[in-house]
């Protein structure tokens, strides 16, 4: 049996930070599209307790896998001071992910520490909702303030399939009356959406979730990484999802609440809320992308779909300054030509990328 194959973020090298194209001054950063810099996605380890065969197949993720020593994660403190130097460029949301990040010791107290450092920031975490039910209110009290919960089916069968990991459908939808209980409301929902597997549950989904004050965000299967077995004919277009929602339940589109939000927005015409779509694969938003991610061990990444990422360690932990980490930060930002969703082909589909569960979703 071949040995499976080592996703690129352990085998590759890091990017040299380029040269800086031009002082940042007073403004806010653009790259060379335009783009600005707004939000910052931040992967506090590459570990996860589910086996999600989109994210994580078991086969490759199995009990030999060689996930990252503890010695090489960034430490909290060297996590804000990466955070604050972003900020200084304009960064006003924060996602915490993973792997599963509240796998992370203590993670409540990273909360803490960026929402003093950053009270203005808009401090969330994407969770596949199996610790959160014990964690919602030490989060919430440490100024936590959103959660998106993955839930990719309601049928317990196959959301135990989807997982792998045999976590029942009830224990996530637990979790999540947990945190609407701690003040995290509207919680959004994240449905990752793969002809086959889970489309026929798109409408009962919609309606699970209709006027609980809940936001269902369906996703369109991505080639993220080299490891999920990505397939143009396993994507449900986002187009189709709204078709299937809209034929149930009545719904007008709604303007986005920012520039280069990711998610386009649905109101149902009853008034029993809103769902949204992401659509990577066949409405790409490279155009107003305005996302940096940090992995788990101190690397900026400029595209979910890149294969390297700048290392930022190396200053973090050679004795760099707070304007060191700033100048590098407005220089790799200067430099950023990402497209990679608006020239997809079946190719560079299959090019190797890092994986989603190391940098983040």
């Amino acid at each position: 049996m071949p040995k499976p194959v080592i996703p690129v973020a352990v085998v590759q090298p890091r990017l040299a930070i380029p040269p800086l194209a031009r002082e940042p001054g007073a403004g806010p950063l653009a790259d060379t599209r335009g783009r600005g810099l707004r939000d910052l996605r931040i992967s506090v380890t590459d570990r996860c307790n589910f086996r999600c065969t989109y994210c994580m197949p078991r086969e490759v993720f199995g009990p030999d896998y060689p996930f990252l020593p503890q010695a090489e994660l960034l430490s909290f403190e060297e996590i804000v001071r990466v955070a604050r130097a972003f900020h200084g460029h304009g960064i006003a949301k924060i996602r915490l992910t993973g792997g599963e990040p509240l796998l992370r010791r203590g993670v409540e107290e990273l909360v803490a520490m960026l929402h003093e450092a950053m009270p203005a920031v808009d401090l969330t975490l994407t969770t596949n909702g199996s610790a959160l039910k014990q964690k919602a209110r030490a989060l919430r009290a440490a100024g936590l303030r959103r959660v998106t919960v993955s839930l990719d089916s309601l049928d317990d069968a196959t959301f135990r399939a989807m997982n792998d990991a045999d976590f029942p459908v009830a224990k996530v939808l637990e979790a999540i009356d947990a945190a609407a209980a701690e003040g995290f409301a509207p919680v959004k929902v994240n449905m990752v959406v793969r002809r086959g597997t889970n489309d026929h549950e798109v409408v009962a989904m919609a309606e699970r979730f209709r006027g609980t004050g809940h936001i269902v965000r369906f996703i369109e299967f991505m080639d993220v990484g080299s490891t999920n077995g990505w397939r143009m004919d396993d994507v449900v277009p986002s187009a189709e999802v709204v078709r299937r929602v809209g034929e149930r339940f009545p719904c007008v589109p709604v303007n986005p609440l920012h520039h280069g939000e990711v998610a386009k927005r649905w109101r149902y015409e009853d008034g029993a809320g809103e769902f949204g779509i992401i659509s990577s694969v066949t409405e790409a938003f490279c155009s107003t992308c305005n996302r940096a991610r940090l992995s788990t061990d101190g690397a900026i990444y400029t595209c979910l779909f890149a294969d390297r990422g700048y290392d930022l360690k190396a200053i973090l932990r050679g004795g760099g300054t707070d304007e060191d980490l700033s100048r590098a930060i407005a220089a790799i930002w200067q430099g950023r030509e990402d497209r990679y969703s608006e020239i997809r082909t079946a190719e560079t589909a299959r090019a190797r990328k890092v994986e989603m569960s190391f940098i983040g979703g």
